[in-house]
């Protein structure tokens, strides 16, 4: 587990540990993504409440990429009994990609990004160590007020074109080698979000691991940083990390490849099948 940051408490970090959840049952709000039936059939964290990640996630109605609009996301928040100015702790069975993805779609929707935390490690990793529950919590429905700031880290295809040019950003594809090989946004690197996650554990690497990670690929606190996948759920993980480690300039490329193909705009590909000059995930 990931230490303090600078100077960041832990109610302040965007990962926090088990214990530091376990002390905050009452008063932090616990938001399991799963589907249904593993929330009710397989247990959950005690106290925790429901937002399966496929209703925070757009259909045709739906608002740049795959957010799911203000209205929608507000009145599941909402719904769910969480504020506006809650501390939001989010997990998954998945190391923490789903439930990454929620604490993005909150911060993009207004939530205080110093309110938005995700578990170091899943549902599986609890449950080795501490107590579950099956019978979901008595939930006061709440006002959830969802509305784009101002400024928020998304960006545009045109942003990302110019990125590929700028010597002072570095764009970076979160997908498999496989995927990147096959077709990536010219002068990308290639970092495999799950890179950063030990299996084991199921939580995240130690620190000094992942900043050499990172430090191989050139995605260094000194650059921008520019993200993205094929439909922003994968960039969602890695943002939540990077911005943990203290990196002051992340930006989100919410339309991902998705969006990029779908322009015509070129891609990139390995003639090997391999991502050449990315480094290896060890």
């Amino acid at each position: 587990m990931f230490k303090r940051v600078g100077g960041q408490t832990p109610a302040m970090s965007a990962i926090v540990s088990r214990s530091w959840v376990a002390d905050r049952l009452g008063e932090a709000r616990v938001v399991d993504v799963r589907d249904g039936w593993e929330y009710n059939g397989i247990g959950h964290i005690p106290g925790a409440v429901n937002v399966p990640f496929d209703s925070f996630r757009a259909g045709e109605e739906g608002d740049t990429g795959m957010l799911p609009g203000a209205d929608v996301f507000g009145g599941l928040l909402g719904e769910a009994g969480v504020s506006r100015g809650d501390h939001l702790v989010a997990y998954d069975d998945h190391h923490g990609v789903f439930a990454a993805r929620l604490l993005v779609t909150a911060e993009l929707y207004g939530h205080p990004r110093d309110r938005l935390h995700l578990l170091d490690g899943d549902f599986t990793a609890w449950q080795r160590e501490r107590e579950t529950a099956t019978a979901a919590p008595t939930v006061e429905p709440a006002t959830y007020e969802a509305e784009r700031p101002a400024e928020t880290p998304l960006v545009d295809a045109e942003t990302v074109a110019a990125a590929a040019e700028d010597p002072d950003t570095v764009l970076v594809d979160t997908r498999e080698d496989r995927e990147f090989a096959e077709g990536h946004i010219p002068g990308a690197v290639r970092l495999d979000w799950r890179a950063v996650v030990d299996d084991e554990t199921r939580g995240l690497r130690p620190e000094a691991e992942v900043r050499s990670l990172l430090d191989a690929r050139g995605v260094v606190p000194e650059s921008r940083v520019l993200l993205y996948c094929n439909t922003a759920r994968r960039i969602s993980h890695t943002y939540t990390v990077l911005r943990h480690l203290g990196y002051p300039d992340l930006a989100f490329y919410e339309g991902s490849l998705t969006e990029w193909r779908r322009e015509g705009r070129p891609v990139a590909t390995t003639e090997d099948g391999s991502a050449a000059g990315t480094g290896t995930d060890g």
